[in-house]
């Protein structure tokens, strides 16, 4: 009888974990093709630099948000008090206070940022792009809560709606006003449309103001290694342009964006499928059973399948979309889509840490990576430009794959025929589609070595 159970609450669980994956690629894809495509109208509307600019805007923002994540999503996902008022409430109330400091933090950056980037309309745009930090601080609970029980289906309607009102805003702005602060309200009033939806649309706890101290302590124990570990995280997910906006002129660096966003959609579908289904699964699947299994080889076959076809169309999908003064971003496409393989092969492991509470080894696995991941990134742009980083970044993330094998073997979840597997048909693949663009990968090198 107890079998029967427990097989029937696996069959509800992966029910569940069917269902929200769906909402997750539907919204995730639908959200991609809505930036595609309001990407292709701003590109016509404005100027390379102004999304150099807004590179550098993003990458402050996105900074200062990592070096102060607490960790409370997945304290929320993971805790067994994620349901209680108090606990939620508690929650956020330091998310609140968080986004004000941000808000804060941001404005005293601004000058710094300019000085060092030499992009002094940093000095007035990035405490206006800061705002969205304190209003996201008001967020409710109600999103962390959604995900924890794996009903996204309204949460991604409503996601939807507000990323096409920022959108629509900064089409808007652009045309009357073609500069970075188009792009910067148009950002802010969709962030501020989302807190308006989720609030009066989703159902569940109506936040207040609440300090209490056990959640406290539990937030706090549970989150002090995320918070290390998302500082790292900044440098292996925002190195790059941390790097490479200090080697390239603005203009470049606006091109370069936009090849590294169409390469990366693969894998940011894959890691927010991974980063919202797998602690679930792990949590109540213990161990590596045939469903984790299963549910590892669609996720990464998927995901690898789009990320290698992006690598072979690169140069020839960037000539479709764009207009020549973005041809470069074509072979910055195929570049960045073959250096990002190896993370894909490792995305599905590391969630089982969290899922068991161990964010001490995540925090490991995320310092080396990182450390590993700048210090190649830097030395490649160094000896050889933009290609030379990319090489790094690849050769970082084949490193620190070794360390996410130690952490997946840790919790009994590391599948060593999945990983050979998977790298012999992207070392495969990937040797075809640098074959192919090699003509337009060198002609990048020159261009940016000039």
């Amino acid at each position: 009888m107890q079998r029967v159970s427990q097989l029937l609450k696996g069959n509800r669980l992966m029910a569940r974990v069917l269902r929200s994956a769906s909402w997750i690629v539907l919204g995730y894809g639908a959200s991609q093709a809505i930036r595609l495509a309001s990407n292709l109208i701003l590109t016509r509307l404005l100027f390379p630099e102004a999304f150099g600019v807004m590179t550098l805007i993003t990458l402050v923002t996105v900074g200062l948000a990592l070096f102060s994540d607490v960790g409370i999503s997945p304290s929320i996902a993971q805790s067994k008090r994620g349901d209680d008022p108090d606990f939620l409430n508690t929650a956020w109330t330091i998310q609140v206070g968080r986004g004000v400091a941000l808000w804060l933090v941001a404005m005293a950056l601004a000058w710094p940022a300019a000085r060092f980037y030499d992009a002094p309309s940093l000095i007035y745009y990035l405490p206006l792009a800061a705002v969205g930090l304190l209003i996201a601080g008001f967020n409710p609970t109600r999103i962390e809560t959604a995900h924890r029980h794996l009903l996204l289906g309204r949460l991604t309607a409503l996601d939807l709606v507000s990323q096409v009102i920022g959108i629509v805003a900064m089409i808007s702005l652009a045309l009357a006003w073609p500069s970075v602060g188009a792009l910067v309200v148009g950002n802010l009033i969709g962030i501020l449309s989302k807190l308006a939806l989720v609030h009066w649309g989703m159902p569940g706890l109506r936040n207040r103001f609440r300090w209490e101290m056990a959640a406290v302590i539990e937030l706090v124990t549970f989150g002090k290694w995320i918070f290390l570990s998302t500082i790292f995280w900044f440098f292996a997910s925002q190195g790059d342009r941390v790097v490479l906006g200090k080697f390239l002129p603005l203009e470049e660096l606006g091109i370069y964006n936009i090849g590294y966003f169409l390469a990366s959609f693969p894998l940011l579908l894959g890691l927010s499928v991974a980063g919202r289904i797998m602690i679930p699964i792990y949590r109540e699947q213990a161990g590596e059973t045939h469903k984790v299994t299963r549910m590892r080889y669609v996720l990464t076959g998927g995901v690898m399948g789009m990320q290698l076809l992006m690598a072979l169309l690169g140069p020839w999908l960037v000539q479709l979309l764009y207009d020549s003064r973005y041809f470069p971003a074509g072979a910055i496409l195929t570049l960045v889509s073959v250096a990002l393989i190896p993370q894909v092969i490792g995305m599905t492991y590391d969630q089982a840490a969290l899922a068991s509470g161990d964010s001490r080894r995540f925090f490991i696995f995320s310092a080396i990576r990182s450390i590993v991941q700048f210090g190649l990134l830097l030395i490649g742009a160094f000896m050889g430009g933009l290609v030379g980083a990319m090489i790094g970044m690849w050769t970082a993330l084949v490193l620190s794959h070794l360390v996410l094998i130690w952490l997946a073997r840790a919790h009994g979840v590391w599948d060593m025929r999945h990983d050979l597997m998977f790298a012999v048909v992207a070392v495969l693949i990937s040797t075809l589609a640098l074959w192919l663009h090699w003509g337009s990968i060198v002609e990048l090198s020159a261009g940016v070595s000039g």
